[in-house]
């Protein structure tokens, strides 16, 4: 017999008992004596005001507990990583509106070298190259959650570089310097940064390809990357060593994981043992590519879906292998 019905938002003002039922809409309060829902797809009319229940149903069918999403003093989202909409409506739900959050890091991008200009230089002298690593590592800043600021180009002087990185130093919670980090007679990077403070250059050189050169390094509370000269080097090892840099200085513990791919090789891919490999690939039905170029030419990234890694220890991949391609988003 149904005796009454629920409605949606109110309190129940009906009893269920032996023999009886009441109508609910989905979401509604459970009435009191009830155990069970029973979909109204499972139930026939008798007569008027008399349904029957055609299918079995069982104590707890069709109801959610109050406490079911989230028991009491359970963790609703756990610290360490960015908010996602999910997370953000299970906070709602919860009736939390406000959480406490880190602040974006401030990440400062230097640029060395005398033959670096502007972008919208519009004619080059010769040896003049246009600064496109900044505007790149600056956009990957603010993929990874930071606050980019273009720290402009700096020439190869050391008073100069010593003067920008300690000005940076003031303002920053990591800073990148493009260029400048190689071996040779104008770079001035390394013995610059080391002049900054305790605890001074971490590694000058890392067994990777591409970007060999690499120079990590700490002032302060402060790190400090010095990237290649080659803007595709520079872009890899800050894809690598700088993204995850950002997020752990932003207070992220636990990033994201980054969207790959299965596929198998079209071809050999050679490599020495005790370095790592990055190798960017074009991916299609399954297929990666590899792409080769020299480490300054942009258009073997902008060509590429994502890239392989080929570990320390390989001596290379053979043709067909199967690998895991990291895709760029």
């Amino acid at each position: 017999e149904v005796t009454g019905a629920v409605l949606m938002g109110a309190e129940p003002d009906v009893t269920v008992g032996p023999g009886t039922v009441a109508s609910m809409p989905t979401g509604g309060v459970l009435p009191a004596g009830a155990d069970a829902v029973v979909m109204v797809e499972y139930t026939a009319q008798a007569m008027p005001g008399t349904i029957e229940v055609v299918r079995p149903v069982a104590p707890g069918e069709g109801v959610v507990r109050a406490d079911e999403d989230a028991a009491a003093g359970a963790e609703l989202v756990p610290a360490g990583r960015p908010l996602r909409a999910q997370d953000l409506g299970m906070l709602a739900a919860a009736g939390v509106t406000e959480v406490a959050v880190h602040t974006r890091p401030r990440v400062t991008v230097l640029s060395t070298g005398d033959e670096v200009v502007p972008p919208g230089t519009a004619a080059l002298r010769p040896g003049q190259v246009r600064d496109a690593t900044a505007v790149a590592l600056a956009a990957l800043v603010a993929d990874a959650g930071g606050e980019p600021v273009l720290g402009g180009i700096v020439p190869d002087d050391a008073g100069a570089l010593e003067s920008a990185l300690r000005a940076a130093l003031r303002t920053s919670d990591l800073i990148v310097i493009s260029a400048g980090s190689s071996v040779g007679a104008r770079d001035e990077t390394a013995g610059v940064v080391g002049s900054l403070g305790p605890p001074g250059i971490w590694c000058h050189g890392l067994a990777i390809r591409p970007g060999k050169p690499t120079l990590l390094a700490e002032c302060g509370d402060v790190p400090i990357i010095g990237l290649p000269g080659n803007p595709r080097s520079a872009l890899v090892i800050f894809r690598l060593l700088g993204i995850p840099l950002v997020r752990l200085v932003g207070g992220c513990t636990a990033p994201p994981p980054e969207p790959a791919v299965r596929a198998r090789l079209a071809r050999d891919l050679a490599s020495a043992t005790g370095r790592l490999d990055v190798v960017q690939v074009r991916v299609q039905d399954g297929v990666a590519t590899p792409l080769f170029g020299l480490s300054a030419l942009l258009s073997v990234l902008t060509a590429a879906d994502g890239f392989v890694v080929v570990p320390e220890e390989a001596t290379g991949l053979d043709a067909g292998a199967e690998v895991e391609v990291t895709l760029y988003r």
